[in-house]
């Protein structure tokens, strides 16, 4: 059972797809514009969106269409927002970090999740699950924010256009407030659209660490 409609394998495809061509045209748009932010962020989200056929053909790990074209929306919004959005649009931001947080969450969990199953030994209470979920993107949200400070610095040391940045404390209040929203929606939901994930990742990976 899923509580979100789950997109054929055709239509995920077509989507990623566009969305892959637009990044591409970001990724131009920053070399005849001169926009480092546009052609750094462009070129890591586009080979992000390449991770679930990666992890299909070489791995043998192939991802829920619902999953992958989560994963290729996070970037490509993210993307979209350093193009523009984020500073036209207030509440881009908010999406943008929490379908991030959500994706932190959603490994988080898989991997406990398939270590539970895994394991005879190892029982996991969903109550530990969801707290463990939440810590894990509190703090890689903490890490993160700390990140963009240090660009900052060295932004302002070398003159270097960064591709991210800190806006200030209350920014960064607000951010790691969506990321919980993003963690906590997938502590409540993550079960339901994420047990298949894991236990495709314990049969076919933890498996192998065995063998």
């Amino acid at each position: 059972m899923t509580l979100l409609p789950r997109p054929s394998l055709r239509s995920q495809r077509w989507l990623t797809g566009a969305m892959q061509v637009l990044l591409i045209g970001i990724i131009a748009y920053g070399f005849l514009a001169g926009e480092q932010k546009a052609i750094s962020n462009g070129i890591i989200a586009f080979l992000v969106t390449l991770v679930p056929a990666v992890l299909e053909r070489r791995y043998d790990l192939p991802l829920d269409p619902w999953l992958a074209l989560w994963i290729t929306s996070a970037v490509f919004l993210h993307t979209m927002g350093s193009a523009g959005f984020y500073a036209r649009v207030e509440w881009w931001d908010h999406v943008t970090h929490s379908l991030s947080a959500s994706l932190v969450a959603a490994v988080g969990y898989t991997t406990l999740r398939a270590v539970d199953l895994h394991s005879d030994e190892i029982r996991i209470p969903p109550r530990f699950s969801f707290v463990f979920i939440v810590v894990v993107v509190l703090a890689f949200g903490v890490l993160w924010e700390l990140f963009e400070f240090a660009l900052d610095i060295v932004a302002t040391e070398t003159g270097i256009d960064m591709p991210l940045a800190q806006h200030g404390l209350e920014d960064t209040v607000s951010d790691l407030t969506y990321n919980t929203i993003g963690a906590v929606l997938v502590g409540l939901f993550g079960q339901a659209h994420l047990s298949g994930v894991a236990e495709t990742v314990r049969d076919r990976l933890l498996a192998r660490t065995q063998g």
